[in-house]
């Protein structure tokens, strides 16, 4: 079985190609599940899957979270989906991208730099306060796709100064509120300059902290440009592993800009696989 690792902006994934693998999508969560432990395995913060296309994009995307859960979709994943798709000869520099939650365009800037047009949302709430470890906390919530991605917009005054370890308890606790009926992803962020936002987001399906989360960060800016807190128009989001530019048009779309990297390509050997 061949596989492609590749991240964006810190946020790291594995890619199979199935129309060349052809295997049972029944066994995809623990494929997902084995190969995406850090110590044990590659290791990546999700696994995706190239499809044939069945709805007239130019190929299929699947999702699978690091405990093998299926994801929505996932933003830095379309953004090295769409890298991979350019040098694999399935798309040219504008492609379309069929995910569980909607299609996805993709635009090469670069040999490195992608944007992409994330799904539109279909639930925002600019004020939905969640009770959690003592106190209130203001959240904005936006959903991206159908079925919907969903997202917490938790502001963090001095975040830069702040550890993941000393955030850990909170993100747990607010990803896993009832607030959130299908969880959510919870990007803590920091408003830091006109148009400078810094994140960092404990996801869902990952449940830890993670580098990058793409879709949090549109998320997180579309909310914040609703608000009239930052402008909308290329703004910068500062994450650990880089940075990611968010420009809002309208009410719903929202275009992801950022670096995308080829880590490695090679043959699974994981013994404990068994597929």
């Amino acid at each position: 079985m061949r596989f492609t690792k590749m991240n964006g902006a810190g946020n790291d994934f594995l890619i199979l190609d199935n129309r060349e693998e052809r295997l049972d999508p029944d066994q995809f969560p623990a494929i997902a599940r084995t190969l995406c432990h850090r110590r044990l395995s590659i290791g990546a913060d999700g696994l995706m899957v190239v499809e044939a296309p069945r709805q007239g994009g130019d190929y299929r995307m699947l999702f699978y979270n690091a405990d093998g859960s299926a994801g929505e979709m996932c933003g830095n994943g379309a953004r090295c989906i769409c890298r991979y798709g350019y040098e694999k000869g399935l798309a040219g520099e504008r492609q379309t991208v069929e995910t569980p939650s909607g299609l996805v365009t993709g635009q090469r800037i670069d040999r490195r730099s992608y944007r992409i047009r994330l799904t539109d949302p279909t639930v925002i709430d600019l004020d939905r306060p969640v009770e959690a470890l003592g106190r209130v906390w203001p959240c904005a919530y936006v959903e991206l796709g159908s079925p919907g991605l969903p997202h917490a917009a938790v502001p963090c005054p001095g975040l830069s100064g702040k550890t993941m370890d000393g955030l850990r308890d909170l993100g747990r606790a607010l990803r896993s509120h009832p607030a959130f009926p299908k969880g959510a992803n919870v990007n803590f962020y920091d408003i830091t300059a006109p148009d400078q936002i810094v994140e960092l987001t404990y996801e869902r399906g990952v449940e830890d902290f993670t580098y990058a989360c793409g879709t949090g960060t549109g998320s997180v800016v579309l909310a914040l440009t609703l608000l009239g807190q930052v402008s909308g128009k290329d703004v910068a989001v500062s994450v650990p592993g880089g940075t990611l530019r968010v420009t809002i048009e309208g009410q719903e779309t929202i275009w992801l800009t950022g670096p995308t990297n080829v880590v490695c390509q090679g043959e699974v050997l994981d013994e404990d696989l068994h597929i």
